[in-house]
């Protein structure tokens, strides 16, 4: 990105440099080919920044750095944002009764995890290896053409599997979300009931051939099991409207040039 297309944004009188939005850029999402879309939210997000920053200055704030994994500890800027929104933002606690409301909308939204019950075939291989992983979709692509969608003759095509499970016919047992790689997982969320994969799934692992034998969704949870949940995220929604109408305060006051606080 040529940064000499972009201007400087000026908070307050203080200059964030181009190179320092080029920089944030990489963290912003944007259509490929539209570069411009990454800096203005780059740019915002700076703007953003240096207003929380000067107005947690300006109320004379000091930063205490909180640990927030072992070794890794909080910017001293990003402990001064936390001291101001701390200082600045009052939520009202979340209520019984609110918590309740948003429960009633839809309580099937709040259910236990599903478990598939799974079989599989693996055709072993290092996907970082092309040539490996080129011989090993071959032959995973041969055993699915072989099967046919016969489910029936899944457990003695699995004994060619790479996996220990050919011992059992392939069967894994019953998985839940996040029992297995993700790939493995979408390709379980996307089958019905009974069916094979329509084409060999690529992981870590090499080529799986997966068979979905049963599926159990999970079961709808009691209002108490899942009112803690529902609260906490009540609350992080408080404080995310919160924290934006404070932005817009601090921005209504202030000089910015090279920015918008507009969402993007």
């Amino acid at each position: 990105m040529n940064v000499a297309l972009f201007p400087d944004v000026v908070v307050n009188g203080e200059t964030i440099p181009s190179a320092a939005i080029a920089a944030e850029a990489q963290n912003h999402s944007a259509p490929r080919n539209k570069p411009g879309i990454a800096w203005r939210k780059a740019a915002q997000a700076l703007a953003i920044r240096a207003l929380l920053l000067q107005e947690a200055r300006a109320r004379g704030l000091v930063p205490d750095p909180l640990e927030l994994a072992p070794g890794r500890f909080e910017t001293e800027d990003e402990a001064l944002i936390r001291a101001l929104l701390d200082d600045a933002l009052t939520i009202a606690p979340v209520t019984d009764e609110a918590v309740r409301a948003e429960w009633a909308k839809d309580p099937a939204r709040y259910r236990s995890a599903p478990l598939w019950d799974v079989s599989h075939i693996l055709c072993a291989c290092d996907p970082r290896n092309e040539q490996e992983r080129m011989a090993a979709e071959e032959r995973a692509a041969a055993l699915l053409a072989r099967l046919d969608g016969d489910a029936k003759g899944f457990a003695a095509a699995a004994r060619e599997s790479d996996c220990g499970s050919r011992a059992s016919g392939g069967h894994l047992g019953q998985l839940g979300p996040g029992d297995t790689v993700p790939e493995f997982e979408a390709a379980l969320r996307s089958l019905p009931e009974g069916a094979i994969s329509p084409a060999p799934v690529l992981s870590r692992h090499g080529w799986h051939i997966i068979r979905l034998n049963a599926t159990a969704p999970g079961q709808v949870l009691p209002y108490e099991t899942v009112r803690p949940k529902i609260a906490q995220a009540l609350e992080k929604a408080a404080w995310a409207r919160a924290s934006r109408d404070f932005v817009e305060h601090l921005a209504h006051g202030a000089r910015i040039s090279g920015a918008s606080l507009a969402p993007i």
